[in-house]
């Protein structure tokens, strides 16, 4: 790593990096701290779904039988371990390489976009929000999940040192809060929640018909 590395040249690194153990690091604390989100989200999801940065496809056992997925993220290395999840599911899934900041689909082309515990990683998210929403057909809906930065400011305080790391060794942002930024890319919350002392939010927004 270099001092102008890329901001999504370094989350390919960290990611590639963190494949094959992403699975094993993150189930406490994802117990933990995010226990049930991944099925709140999953469970609004119809139609032709487009998960944003499916990882290794933690997500793809808790879609319902009718929908269709494709799955996209910018790492190889995770996108093969969502593969070989995808298999054991028995769970037919489109994955493909690419970016949330430039999405390789056409506008309008799917009825859902789930994104979940990404936007915190992706260097420039609110790019990432406006491409979700540009391939969202009209009265489409977009689900999030992530940590958030909390507005009660002790919390605050903390996730801020947090940020002082994470960011400069994984890009990872404790802080952000995508949830305003959904009415700029034209979107309208329709649902939200926010738990553990404002650090985590769930979110669905549709696309005006």
């Amino acid at each position: 790593m270099t001092a102008t590395e890329d901001p999504t040249a370094k989350a390919r690194r960290v990611w590639e990096a963190m494949a094959t153990r992403y699975d094993r690091d993150i189930r406490l604390f994802e117990k933990l701290q995010f226990g049930g989100g991944r099925e709140w989200v999953c469970s609004r999801a119809t139609g032709r779904v487009l998960e944003v940065a499916v990882g290794t496809g933690r997500n793809l056992g808790l879609y319902p039988p009718g929908v269709t997925v494709t799955g996209l993220d910018l790492s190889p290395a995770m996108l093969a371990v969502a593969r070989r999840r995808a298999a054991e599911l028995g769970r037919p899934v489109e994955l493909r390489e690419g970016d949330a900041q430039a999405l390789p689909f056409r506008e309008h082309s799917f009825d859902t976009v789930v994104c979940t515990l990404s936007l915190c990683a992706i260097p420039d998210h609110a790019t990432a929000i406006g491409e979700m929403a540009r391939v969202l057909r009209p009265g489409g809906r977009l689900l999030l999940l992530d940590h958030i930065g909390s507005r009660w400011w002790p919390v605050w305080a903390v996730q801020w040192l947090v940020d002082r790391c994470t960011v400069r060794l994984a890009g990872e942002h404790m802080t952000r809060r995508p949830a305003p930024m959904l009415a700029g890319a034209g979107l309208r919350i329709t649902e939200s929640e926010q738990r553990k002392l404002g650090t985590v939010e769930r979110v669905a927004a549709t696309k005006p018909a």
